[in-house]
């Protein structure tokens, strides 16, 4: 509702009562007070940088006052209360001039501006330079330039001394050094030291070297010359003073003299500095002028020099006429505001109004007159305000002001308030604008009391400067009504408002932080208070995302804004806010919900044997996912022997992760599994550790799916409420649990029920859902750039309830802004032992921009990303130039370096940004130096926006070399260089010459040429043009090669040819004018051959059949061979895909071929097939892979983890898993079950299930209590495939068993009956009793009486019957689930019977006398041992008795005890047998093992005697991995590698094999070596053949009649750490047959060398082999002999050190040296050939002088008359034969007979020693022996031969002279008698002749 009320000094319509005008007075304000200044600021302001400034605007006037600063003419804050602007921490930008703009309701007021200056320093901008200057001139130095302010105090120094001015050191007010007359001691090295003497830093610049040209040259007089002339110069009055300089030369320079004039008159005052300086002391308008300075050489001809500027005195502004304080005009008027000024120069007037400049042209009203005042024409109400008169010049500004105020105009509320509503704690405007002359007062009041006004100022209340009212903040109070009153002095207008103020609307009862259990009941709370006459709604929201109740069944939201969630879980798991929305205000509040579970399963769980402790297991794990809540304890189970688990320990601490089992029993073997505990309760048990020492025996494993009947189920282990699903159909039999929480273990029960209510519910089954993707990505992600390429990512896994399964591991992902489609993944596997993830990028652009992002995995997919992260951005405000640092890299060279206007001593170069800039380029550095002259460099950095630069300084018709390069922060880039002559300009070159082509490859050559004319400049760049494949005179010239910035090249290398083609090349020279014309062609070449570059195109796959696949492809063009067509041919890869297959290789020779078929594939498999072209050189890349699939056929195995569940006594319900992908050979389109009774005859009875959705099959109609063998197998379209193996046996619930058979009454008197009868023939189950009832025919059944029997009992007597009487007898028998149908049977009780009574028949089964068992081996790890039957048939009725006490009844089963043979104790095991199975199938045993096996049969009463063991063994199985595998003797190329025989050996070990490879490819191969080891070979072996530096792979695994496991290792050749460096490189000396190794000491390692090796190798490449082990440490020298080498092959050298770590790294190779023995002097040829002719002439004088003696003897006998015998004469007998001798042997062969040669005397002058019968040489150098002939040209070729093929080889040969003379037995003795002294060689052992008689020896007798 308003209120508003109008009046003024008329009141035309309506007349007040005086009352009300007096208590009207009482409340008008007095007129507003305009703003003004109490005080101006200083003109200018000096603060250090980084310093605190806070510039104050000190106005008054009625309130409100607002404020607005300006910097610089730019406004930097909006107008607000705040009077003080505040800088924290000044820095250079901050400099400028300041103002700040003043405001009420009245007007506004424009500052004096005051000039804030930063004091700072700098580094200086420039390096070392060099400076030249001839002797006598003056040298001017500018200083080096720095940024500074204010201008730094420079003080000079020169080679450390500081330089003061003088006669001829003058420095500039510029801090210029001016060494005048320079003289050669004036060259040196000066720098500067510069001071800030406002910050106290100081700096120094780099030096500057001054060189004196021209020395040694007459000092002639030189003019005067003005180096540094006057300068004009401006300062303002007042100042303190002002100099001017002039700095002249001359020689010699005593005879200078500077004057001084000012507009022509000399000056004589303020001069200093040898009259350098003119100072002008507290300067004045007068002082202003022309000063000139003049220099002239006295006592000289020589003609003076004069130079001048101006000296400007300036006067700041002052006002000569101002406007008054305030001026009052009427409407249409014209006012004039006066306002004059003067200053030096003239001041400038400017006017503004409200602090807006006054612009004429905008508004013609306002026009500013000849002397600055300000004439307003036609005044109007918006002329009121404050208007401002600005003088400024040079020499600063002044300011006046008036507030003209417009009269005669009463006030007008032109917008009032208007009825508003607030909530309570809210602002609110209530608006008021007003119009009026002059500017109407505003006061604001409620009732009688004032709020605002300009004078009053309540709290809460304020006065805008638009006249309304602000409320803030507002109070339930502040209802009410509101009146704006607005007046002057022509009259009062005023307007009304209500204000309504609602109570705020608050969350009063906020949700708090839970944490609830998984699967159950969370309630969050929100209860709000708020004003009555609103609504509000509530919304939820968790992490920021609405949460819509009606999207899931789980979720409700109460009227009162409680929200409930039901069926908690780790999704839920989050911050959940309550927002609260109404008219009467919004609030929020959150809270954080925690859903506990039970912890994890423990990871990772290792038992090893301890090493410090018998007898017990060193137990670790990682620590499991805590369930969101702290684990209390961990509890460890264990499995003893297979046995069930038992609880080990019970309370283990929750911090630990690893525990000692002590007291464990030997031989025994082991397993654990541990599970976590916390508040809510125990998690799932880890997985099962290896079991120590004995392998544990397989378990089955029921699965159970989620589809379940009439069930209910709940989650496993939690105290949650059981949830039912009830179906009322009877023939479901499935049921599909949904809104099951992901990734869950359940247990679920099954009842049925009927009308009598519920039955009894099924044991309990437990089954996990599926897993989901994670919902939460990784946290805490950080990616940081590790070099040009590499990003580096940290992160934390994330919480593992939000995993929702396994994780499987990380993804980094990495991609460039708008290239998300060509992302960068890496995976990176799960680490659960350190909290801090780390993972690598590589590969990446350089200096790029990249976003990165992790994410984690599951095996259902990926979960959401981490926010992305910009990782290097040059705008990015938080990466700084030193984050950036690894990523830049020096830059590329800088492109098109080109030389301009050439003169004499200057010329400009020019250049472009370089391509790869690699970084930030901070700058270019440019340097030139006279051509081979590095000692006049001069260089200079420029900034990075550079790109030309004129070089000055330079010596005319001199060649310089200038280069040029970019730089980075890591440093200089690469250089582009050029040549060039100063005053020359450069020329179009010519063609290099004399081409010529050398090192001819398959892609390049290397062509050689002679530089043609350059020129007058460097070549920049070499062109290389060609013709390619067709070669001719019209034939195109193609770019094939560049070569830059090698001016001085002579040759280069063309790459990027195609192989196998013919090429011709030319070439041209590039310098910084142009191209050369070609040079003359070259001679025709052709490239050599090459792999293939490219892969065959359009590869494709079809199918062919079942086992095959077509493959066609597009043959390689011609031009693509790469070689010689004719051996060009295709190479075909196929694998398998989605399997560790390897692949098959297949070559196709034909290079036109475009098809193949490959045969011998797998059915219905997908295969991946490449193909590459291949020619005489090698092969080309692979093709793309493509991928076919074969065609359908039968499953070739059946469904694995077949199960099978008995529901009833009639029905198995089966389930199985799919075929695995690789056996199922086409789309399955069902299953069919196979099933029989065990044992059974009968044939095979099928059940179909169409399709392949469905995994399970309830088989029906099955016979009671009966053992069945199912399998199930899967069938295509082709047909039915494999049953599954082994098959399940399954046994069908019991039931109420059918009625005993065969009543007997064997025993029948008048008052007795005694009646025999056999268990029922369907059991249904174990018979647990019988009931027998009798009544008398006659009687109703209610008479009957009946007696309950044990389960053993087969016979029953009656007594006190009536005789001659029929008695009705009826029996049942009962099992577990009750009573049967009843067996009925007559008698009646007399005794007159006949003989012919039926006879009366038992069959008993039972074990003959347990004395027997069937024993087969039927697999490697199983037996069968069958009961024998015996059936016994006893007529007549006399031999019941007999039946009864001589056999054994009511057998319930079997205990079958087997155990290893003489392994009783240790390995004796039970199997049970329950009737009627009649045979058993012993299990998981040993193979090749022999067993003892015996039975007994037990009953209720217990077990009988066992059978005599009875022994089988098991046929042979696949050994297990071998126990160990070792390394030693490990070297760079070699290692000994030995191993352990199985454990279990399970049969007969006929060999290993040993494979070894390695782990990376070596030179791009990985060559895999298999070695076979024989089972009798030793268990170790020697590898030579190993790379250097290379981890290795070796695999060992023993056979039986197959492989079994193998045992792995790696071993990475070379020297371990610690290991010995190389000794020095070997030398060899040579004695004889001896060799000797010198060596010198290496590096020792971390531990003393204990020893040393010598390896040696063939020469032509042969491999290292260990020659000589343990030599000494101590030597460094070893000798061996040659006879260890083979003879005649060249050998290298090395010495290898040996410490306590191992082999160290081998010398280098000795110099080869060869084997070669050096012959003794006896076995030169030489010798033998004199041996044998003074042997002829001694045996020819030997025969002479018998011969003669003879003769002699013959006449003296003839003259004695007596016969004298030689033997009598005990002279040796000699049998002379001529008979030829053997090379190699003393024996002959001659007519199939061996005969001997005769003895022959030795010389006397030759002696032989056992030495010259060294067995060594004959061992080395089987083939060079040579044995000495009597006549060597009679030997014949035949007998030789035969001679040496008969040789034993066992024999040890000697040396063959003494063989000659030893070889003859009776020549032996003689020998024996030689003098002594003579030593003897040893003789040969006689060969028995081929009769095996002796050799025949024939002697002469005389008589």
């Amino acid at each position: 509702m308003f209120t508003c009320c109008r009046s003024n000094s008329v009141f035309p319509q309506k007349q007040f009562p005086l009352s009300y005008i007096l208590s009207l007075s009482l409340y008008l304000p007095a007129d507003d007070v305009p703003p003004y200044f109490k005080t101006e600021p200083v003109p200018s302001q000096l603060h250090l940088e980084r310093n605190r400034l806070v510039l104050t605007c000190m106005a008054e006037g009625s309130w409100p006052l607002e404020f607005k600063w300006i910097h610089n003419d730019t406004e930097i804050t909006r107008f607000s209360l705040e009077y003080r602007y505040l800088i924290p921490s000044l820095d250079r930008s901050h400099a400028g001039f300041y103002r700040c703009i003043v405001r009420n309701r009245v007007g506004a007021l424009l500052q004096r501006r005051t000039e804030v200056q930063v004091a700072y320093m700098g580094s200086f901008e420039e390096g070392e330079r060099a400076q030249a200057v001839s002797q006598g001139e003056g040298a001017v130095i500018p200083a080096p330039r720095i940024r500074c302010f204010p201008q730094p105090q420079v003080t000079w120094f020169r080679d450390g001394r500081k330089i003061p001015p003088s006669s001829r050191i003058a420095i500039t007010l510029d801090n210029t050094l001016v060494i005048l007359s320079t003289v050669a001691p004036d060259a040196g090295r000066y720098y500067v030291q510069a001071v800030n003497d406002k910050n106290g830093e100081n700096k120094t610049g780099q030096p500057i070297t001054l060189s004196v040209e021209n020395v040694g040259g007459p000092a002639d007089p030189i003019a005067p010359t003005i180096v540094i002339p006057p300068r004009n110069t401006s300062v303002i009055s007042g100042t303190s003073e002002v100099t001017m300089e002039c700095v002249a030369n001359a020689r010699p320079l005593i005879k200078l003299s500077i004057s001084w004039k000012k507009d022509g008159v000399p000056v004589r005052s303020g001069l200093s500095d040898f009259n350098r300086k003119l100072t002008v002391l507290s300067p004045v308008v007068s002082d202003s002028g022309f000063y000139e300075c003049e220099a002239v050489l006295r006592s000289s001809s020589v003609p003076s020099v004069s130079a001048g500027a101006y000296l400007h005195v300036l006067e700041p502004p002052q006002f000569v006429k101002e406007p008054e304080k305030h001026i009052t005009a009427e409407m249409e008027k014209v006012v004039d505001i006066p306002c004059q000024a003067r200053g030096v120069p003239q001041p400038d007037i400017v006017w503004y109004k409200d602090a807006v400049p006054i612009s004429p042209v905008k508004t013609p009203r306002y026009r500013v007159l000849a002397g600055g005042s300000l004439q307003v024409n036609g005044l109007l109400p918006d002329d009121t305000g404050m208007f401002q008169c600005f003088a400024r010049n040079q020499a600063g500004e002044v300011q006046t002001n008036t507030y003209l105020a417009v009269t005669s105009i009463a006030p007008n509320i032109t917008a009032g308030p208007s009825d508003s509503t607030v909530i309570d704690g809210m602002s609110v405007i209530l608006h008021c604008e007003t119009s009026g002359a002059p500017r109407p007062a505003i006061t604001w009041q409620k009732g009688e009391r004032v709020l605002a006004s300009g004078s009053v100022q309540l709290p809460r209340f304020t006065l805008l400067e638009s006249g309304s009212l602000l409320i803030s903040p507002s109070h339930i109070s502040d209802a009410g009504t509101y009146t704006c009153m607005a007046s002057n002095s022509r009259g009062i207008d005023e307007a009304s408002a209500d204000l309504v103020v609602w109570a705020r609307t608050r969350i009063t009862n906020p949700p708090q932080d839970q944490s609830v259990i998984k699967g159950t009941k969370a309630t969050m709370t929100c209860g709000v208070t708020h004003d009555p006459s609103v609504s509000v709604r509530f919304v939820w929201e968790k992490e920021g995302q609405v949460v819509i109740p009606q999207s899931l069944p789980r979720l409700r939201l109460d009227v009162n804004g409680t929200l409930h969630i039901s069926q908690t879980w780790s999704g839920d798991i989050g911050t959940y806010t309550c927002r609260v929305t109404s008219v009467g205000g919004n609030d929020s509040r959150s809270a954080h919900l925690r859903v506990r579970q039970l912890p994890h399963a423990p990871e990772n769980p290792s038992a090893v044997l301890s090493t410090t402790e018998k007898r017990a297991i060193n137990l670790t794990w990682a620590k499991p996912f805590d369930g969101n809540s702290p684990l209390i304890r961990y509890i460890l189970e264990v499995s003893e022997n297979n046995a069930p688990w038992t609880v080990l320990l019970a309370n283990i601490e929750p911090e630990s992760t690893a525990v000692t089992v002590n007291g464990l029993i030997p031989a025994r073997s082991y397993q654990f599994r541990l599970c976590a505990v916390n508040d809510v309760g125990k998690g799932q048990f880890s997985k099962e550790t290896e079991r120590m020492k004995e392998v544990p025996p397989s378990k089955s494993q029921w699965l159970v799916s989620s589809f379940i009947v009439w069930c209910l189920y709940r989650l496993t282990g939690l105290p949650v409420d059981i949830q039912y699903k009830n179906i009322s159909n009877p023939d479901v039999t499935n049921l599909l649990l949904e809104d099951l929480i992901i990734w869950t273990n359940y247990e679920i029960e099954v009842a049925a029920y009927n009308g009598a209510g519920l039955g009894v519910y099924s044991h309990k089954v437990t089954e996990w859902t599926l897993q989901g993707v994670p919902t939460i990505a990784p946290g805490n992600v950080k990616a940081e750039p590790v070099n040009s390429t590499t990003i580096r990512f940290t992160w934390t896994a994330p919480n593992p309830q939000f995993i929702n399964g396994i994780n499987q591991g990380y993804k980094l992902l990495a991609w460039e802004p708008g290239k998300e489609d060509e992302m960068t993944i890496v995976t990176v596997r799960p680490n659960f032992q350190d909290s801090v993830h780390v993972g690598h990028i590589t590969g990446l652009k350089k200096f790029s921009e990249y976003f990165t992002s992790v994410l984690c995995f599951t095996t259902p997919g990926d979960g959401p990303r981490s926010p992305p992260r910009r990782l290097f951005n040059g705008n990015h405000t938080h990466i700084s130039q030193s984050d950036l640092w690894p990523v830049f890299s020096a830059p590329g060279a800088v492109g098109h370096l080109s030389f301009t206007e050439i003169l004499d001593t200057s010329l400009k170069v020019s250049w472009r940004e370089p391509n790869e800039k690699n970084g930030i380029l901070t700058g270019y550095r440019i340097s030139w130096e006279e051509y081979n002259r590095t000692n006049t460099r001069v260089t200079h950095y420029l900034p990075n926006v550079t790109l030309e630069y004129r070089v000055t300084g330079l010596t005319a018709l001199t060649t310089y070399t200038i280069e040029v390069a970019g730089m980075t922060s890591k440093g200089q880039g690469q250089l582009s260089s050029s040549t060039i002559s100063s005053g020359v300009p450069p020329e179009h070159p010519g063609p290099p010459t004399n081409l010529a082509i050398s090192n001819i490859g398959p892609r390049s050559v290397t062509l050689q040429f002679k530089p043609g004319y350059d020129g007058k400049t460097s070549i920049s760049r070499w062109q290389v043009e060609a013709q390619v494949g067709v070669i001719g005179e019209n034939e195109d010239w193609v770019m094939v090669h560049q070569l830059a910035n090698e001016p001085d090249a002579r040759s280069l290398e063309v790459s990027g040819l195609n192989p196998y083609t013919f090429y011709r090349f030319r070439m041209r020279q590039v310098n910084i004018v142009g191209t050369s014309p070609p040079s003359q062609p070259s001679r025709k070449i052709q490239t050599l051959q090459a792999p293939p570059d490219m892969a065959p195109a359009n590869v494709t796959l079809r199918t062919a059949s079942e086992t095959s696949l077509w493959l066609r492809w597009v043959p390689l063009p011609e031009w693509e061979y790469n070689g010689n067509p004719d051996s060009v041919g295709y190479r075909v890869q196929y694998s398998r895909t989605r399997a560790q297959s390897k692949y098959l290789l297949h070559v196709i020779a034909d290079r036109l071929e475009r098809e193949f078929t490959i045969e011998d594939l797998e059915e219905w498999t997908e295969y991946e097939v490449r193909v590459q072209a291949i020619n005489g050189i090698g092969a080309g890349p692979w093709s793309q892979p493509v991928r076919g699939r074969t065609r359908e056929s039968v499953p070739s195995c059946g469904p694995t983890n077949v199960s099978a569940f008995a529901t009833t006594s009639s029905s198995i319900l089966v389930r199985w898993f799919e075929v695995p992908e690789p056996d199922r050979n086409g789309l399955i389109l069902g299953y069919k079950v196979v099933y029989k009774e065990k044992d059974s005859d009968s044939p095979l009875k099928f059940w179909m299930v169409e399709g392949n959705a469905s995994h399970s099959v309830q088989l029906t109609g099955l016979g009671k209590y009966v053992l069945y063998e199912i399998q199930v197998l899967a069938f295509t379209r082709i047909g039915d495939g494999r049953p599954s193996t082994p098959s399940i046996l399954e046994r069908t619930l019991d039931d109420v068993p059918g009625p005993p058979v065969v009543i007997l009454f064997p025993e029948v008197r008048t008052t007795s009956v005694r009646l025999i009868w056999q268990p029922p023939s369907q059991p249904n189950g174990i018979i647990l009793a019988y009931q027998i009832t009798y009544r008398l025919n006659s009687t109703n059944s209610n008479t009957a009486t009946f007696d309950v029997l044990n389960s053993s009992a087969r016979q029953y007597t009656v007594t006190g019957l009536r005789p001659e009487s029929v008695y009705v007898f009826r029996i049942r028998a009962q099992t577990r689930k009750g009573w049967g149908e009843a067996a009925e049977a007559l008698v009646v009780t007399t005794e007159k019977r006949g003989n012919a009574y039926a006879c009366l028949c038992v069959h008993v089964s039972e074990w003959r006398r347990l004395r027997s068992a069937e024993v087969k081996s039927k697999t490697n790890q199983s037996l069968l041992a069958r009961p024998a039957l015996v059936w016994l048939e006893t007529p007549g009725r006399s031999s019941a008795a007999l039946t009864s006490t001589q056999h054994p009844i009511n057998i319930q089963g079997y205990k079958i005890f087997f155990w290893e043979y003489k392994r009783k104790n240790e390995t004796e095991k039970l199997r049970t047998l329950f009737l009627p199975e009649g045979g058993v199938k012993l299990k998981n045993l040993t193979g090749y093992t022999t067993y003892m096996i015996s039975v007994a049969a037990f009953n209720a009463a217990g077990d009988g005697p066992r059978s005599p063991p009875t022994r089988g063994r098991t046929q042979q199985a696949a050994p297990s991995a071998p126990s160990f595998i070792h390394f030693s003797e490990l070297t760079t190329t070699s290692v000994n590698v030995s191993w352990g025989e199985p454990v279990f050996p399970n049969g007969i070990i006929e060999g290993y094999r040993l494979i070894y490879e390695p782990c990376m490819p070596v030179d791009g191969v990985s060559k895999i070596v298999t070695v076979d080891v024989k089972g009798n070979a030793p268990l170790w072996l020697k590898i030579k053949d190993l790379a250097d530096g290379v981890t290795y792979n070796f695999r060992i695994r023993a056979k039986t009649f197959t492989y079994g496991p193998e045992v792995e290792a790696n071993i990475t050749t070379g020297p371990g750490e610690g290991a010995p460096g190389p000794p020095g490189e070997p030398f060899i000396s040579r004695y004889g047959s001896a060799l000797t190794i010198h060596w010198t000491n290496g590096d020792p390692g971390r531990a003393p060398i204990t020893r040393y090796v010598i390896e040696a190798r063939p020469s032509d490449e042969g491999l290292w082999d260990i020659l000589i082990k343990d030599i000494p440490k101590e030597v460094t020298s070893y000798t061996f002999n040659m006879d260890i080498l083979k003879q005649g092959v060249s050998y290298d050298f090395r010495v290898i050190g040996v410490n306590d770590y191992g082999y160290g790294s081998p010398s280098q190779p000795s110099p080869s040296i060869s084997a070669q023995k050096v012959a003794p002097f006896y076995e030169e040829w030489w010798f033998l050939v004199v041996v044998a002719l003074v042997g002829l002439i001694f045996i020819l004088l030997l025969v002479f002088i018998l011969i003669i003696r003879g003769q002699s003897k013959k006449y003296a006998k003839k003259s004695d008359s007596k016969m004298v015998s030689l033997d009598e004469s005990r002279f040796p007998a000699l049998e002379l034969n001529n008979r030829r001798l053997s090379v190699k042997n003393s024996f002959c062969r001659k007519n199939g007979v061996y005969t001997r040669s005769p003895p022959r005397p030795s010389p006397g002058s030759l002696h032989y020693s056992d030495e010259d019968v060294s067995t060594k040489y004959n061992d080395l150098i089987p083939a060079e022996s040579s044995s000495l002939t009597e006549k060597p040209s009679e030997i014949s070729d035949s007998q030789g031969s035969d001679s040496e093929y008969e040789v034993d080889p066992n024999r040890q040969k000697t040396h063959s002279f003494v063989n000659h003379y030893i070889s003859d037995p009776t020549y032996f003795n003689s020998w024996r008698r030689q003098q002594k002294g003579i030593s003897r060689a040893q003789a040969y052992n006689y060969t028995e002749s081929e009769s095996g008689e002796w050799p025949h020896i024939a002697k002469d007798k005389y008589t």
